[in-house]
């Protein structure tokens, strides 16, 4: 028999909240987390905007601050995220054997101590560029050997299989913006073949340091914007000129639908499909004919074991970038055969959260499903032709929302769409 994978905890940390009901408020309102750079001085970059999250403090989450000065913001949002998905769940008072518990994650890079590492890169700079000597001179004497392995992928889900004594399989996956979305997919498919009863998934990132903001600028993905910040990330408007980059983490507890039962836990929803595939075409341009996407699409909704009409609502990877936006429409009409159900961008709100991204509209869609609420899409002021579809513009709206798709694209060609579903006993 088909093991069933439910959702029994949630946490979230990004630019709209630090919890997930303050978070899902804000979407529902329609707010922005979008204002102007203060992590570094951006003054002198194209791009001067970004999609912070605010007053956030170890104290949040009950850790000696001693231990947090060498961990980045990527570290200490996923942990945020992970004991508020914990605690909820109350997996932890449920005798769960350490080795049937493991982590499925999708983090990126740390950049633990930005001003350490450019520091000692100015110490080796001279008129004519970097000098190899000095540089590696002053790196061996200035550098803290944590901070470099503190910038490992990797280290979040160390961290927290740490916390919680999670002794099973420990992964980290990093398929860029796809990264969070795959990992849920993935550690849903470890609870099915029996390996596990109890996964912990989810991903956390934040790029908003000064090699992060060159490089997206480099690639003319990030919208330069600067005289509207909360305006800037209109996804499927005619005027949109690319994504605003945000930070955050969330995580998701996937448990064993019996497992979950007999401990009398409280569930969220289902997971009942995934899909993954390769654009196989550029490394930072989606396929112009949504070929990957098209199937990635097509194989969740079937390995959920529905039809296309029996989705209710489509959180779309939907960046805000002219090229994602009109691909991601085209490739909704191919696999709805021209008729979609309501579509809407959450990153008009929060930015793109990178490999946090996909996680974090998970949870937005499992809140669309339990309030039957659908997010808006915001900033949506001016019709594009080629994006013709329902955005639910600016406001949010009331629907009956049993099934939802979530969409997921990263640069490489990495295409993830996942299908959660209201749990029905």
């Amino acid at each position: 028999m088909t093991r069933r994978v439910v959702i029994t905890g949630l946490g979230s940390v990004n630019p709209l909240g630090h919890d997930v009901e303050s978070v899902w408020s804000a979407v529902k309102e329609g707010a922005s987390g979008v204002d102007y750079t203060t992590v570094f001085d951006a003054s002198r970059f194209p791009t001067k905007i970004s999609a912070e999250v605010k007053d956030w403090d170890v104290s949040k989450v009950g850790e000696d601050p001693a231990d947090w000065v060498e961990r980045g913001r990527r570290t200490r949002f996923a942990i945020g995220a992970a004991i508020q998905a914990v605690n909820s769940s109350g997996i932890m008072d449920s005798g769960i054997d350490p080795l049937r518990f493991g982590a499925y994650l999708g983090c990126g890079e740390g950049f633990v101590d930005f001003d350490a590492f450019t520091s000692s890169v100015a110490a080796g700079v001279g008129e004519a560029g970097i000098e190899y000597s000095g540089f590696i001179n002053r790196a061996n004497t200035a550098f803290n050997h944590r901070l470099e392995l503190e910038n490992l992928p990797n280290m979040p889900a160390s961290h927290i299989c740490r916390m919680f004594n999670i002794q099973g399989p420990s992964v980290n996956t990093l398929t860029a913006c796809a990264a969070s979305s795959q990992a849920i997919g993935e550690a849903t498919d470890f609870i099915k073949r029996g390996e596990t009863e109890v996964m912990i998934s989810g991903g956390a990132h934040s790029m908003i340091h000064p090699m992060g903001v060159t490089g997206f600028n480099l690639l003319t993905a990030l919208s330069t914007n600067n005289d509207n910040p909360q305006g800037a990330s209109r996804p499927f408007d005619r005027l949109r000129d690319g994504f605003v980059l945000g930070e955050g983490a969330g995580m998701v507890i996937l448990e064993e639908l019996e497992h979950a039962r007999r401990r009398g836990a409280e569930i969220h929803g289902e997971v009942l499909g995934y899909g993954s595939t390769a654009d196989a075409y550029r490394i930072t341009d989606i396929h112009p004919e949504g070929r990957g996407a098209i199937a990635c699409m097509r194989m969740a909704i079937k390995n959920a074991g529905l039809d296309p009409s029996d989705i209710d609502y489509v959180n779309a990877h939907g960046t805000s970038t002219q090229v994602n936006d009109r691909t991601e429409t085209f490739s909704c009409r191919e696999v709805f055969a021209g008729s979609p159900p309501p579509i809407s961008s959450t990153k008009s709100m929060m930015g793109h959260l990178i490999t946090a991204a996909g996680v974090t509209e998970a949870i937005c869609c499992l809140m669309a499903i339990r309030d039957n609420v659908l997010p808006p899409t915001t900033n949506y002021e001016n019709a594009d032709p080629e994006c013709d579809l329902d955005y639910i513009p600016n406001e949010a709206r009331q629907a009956d929302c049993r099934f939802a798709l979530n969409n997921s694209f990263g640069f490489g060609g990495q295409n993830v769409t996942l299908v959660v579903g209201q749990y029905d006993g």
